[in-house]
């Protein structure tokens, strides 16, 4: 049996889709035109990814905003004037404010799920956006009539619901993107707001049995978006211990773009519970350069030096445009990044003889 390899979620949109949602936004095509191109993009990348020997694909994201905000898109009780992410290059992202309770998700993943299984022959996985970054929503200063634990509350509710749909839809595994957590240890030095974070998930994912959450995974990294990160910079070893206390069954880890990877792996090593496997990055997509098969295969070699192989899986790194407007990776190269790492990962298979 050969080392699974599963990609993160989001592929680069067509310069053709860009212009679809760009003529809808000012009024030049209509609802039924762009979900045209919505569905056509969604068939193509599914069937790339196939055509790649891909034995588990996703729906690229499509059809999503962004990776964080699809539950949001329609809301009449946010403000735009949110959280804001500072990124290394000086580029910055904002999340919307929650004006007005109370808190539910306009949109759930099994749709999105739904609509991909109609053009997937292998299984399909499912991104879902951590319930602890959607915390990030409710202000500071509070809100008139709506506590931040009714909030919660209200939270923890559409997070289930949200991974209980795609489960019951049929997804291979669902997968909570969980990039705030080491972006959090940069905001908290103290690990207060990590832990916070890491209990609410906790709080959703205990809502499932043993069974279902070996179908869930939480992925992480530094945060990638326009070629640049927002938290490289935090040590990963203040983020991994946290990370695997988390009640998931799969973890899908940053590793390609790390300086270090054997300290980081030595760290996994330690933290990691029998009962869960953990994918690790091999391809990085903020770098232009597409990894070669052999690359990959070391990069998984020097994995199996501390981690069993019955426990070890590839991904990427990141999403490659985990932001709808993102492009500065191309799908060309995106593409061939996830050849590299399908190739890759059958070499080292190969040579580990699993």
């Amino acid at each position: 049996m050969s080392l699974p390899t599963e990609p993160i979620g989001s592929i680069p949109r067509s310069p053709a889709l860009l212009a679809g949602i760009a003529d809808h936004a000012a009024g030049r095509i209509d609802k039924s035109s762009l979900d045209g191109l919505y569905d056509e993009a969604l068939r193509d990348t599914i069937g790339t990814l196939e055509s790649l020997g891909s034995p588990v694909v996703t729906d690229g994201e499509q059809t999503k905003p962004s990776f964080v905000t699809y539950p949001l898109a329609g809301l009449d009780n946010l403000a735009p004037d949110g959280a804001v992410i500072p990124f290394a290059d000086g580029h910055t992202r904002q999340l919307p404010r929650l004006a007005a309770g109370p808190f539910r998700y306009a949109a759930h993943c099994g749709d999105y799920l739904r609509a991909a299984r109609r053009h997937a022959t292998v299984p399909v996985k499912q991104a879902v956006i951590a319930p602890s970054a959607l915390s990030l929503l409710y202000p500071q200063d509070g809100i008139a009539g709506y506590s931040r634990d009714e909030f919660l509350d209200d939270l923890v509710d559409e997070a289930e619901a949200d991974i209980r749909g795609a489960l019951d839809a049929g997804a291979h595994t669902v997968q909570l993107d969980f990039t705030e957590g080491r972006l959090s240890i940069k905001l908290d030095p103290s690990g207060g707001v990590l832990e916070s974070f890491v209990a609410l998930n906790n709080r959703v994912l205990d809502r499932f049995t043993e069974v279902e959450r070996a179908r869930i995974g939480v992925h992480t990294c530094p945060g990638g978006d326009q070629d640049s990160t927002h938290s490289l910079d935090v040590d990963y070893t203040a983020l991994l211990p946290h990370l695997f206390a988390i009640h998931a069954g799969v973890f899908y880890v940053q590793l390609a773009s790390e300086p270090d990877p054997d300290r980081v792996l030595a760290a996994i090593a330690t933290h990691l519970r029998p009962d869960q496997r953990v994918f690790v990055g091999v391809t990085d997509p903020i770098d232009p350069v597409v990894e070669s098969p052999a690359l990959v295969r070391d990069r998984v070699l020097r994995a199996a030096e501390h981690l069993p192989p019955d426990r070890l899986g590839t991904c990427d790194d990141c999403g490659f445009a985990p932001f709808g407007d993102d492009t500065s990776t191309s799908r060309d190269v995106a593409f061939a990044k996830v050849r590299a790492r399908i190739e890759g990962t059958a070499l080292a298979s190969e040579a580990l003889g699993t």
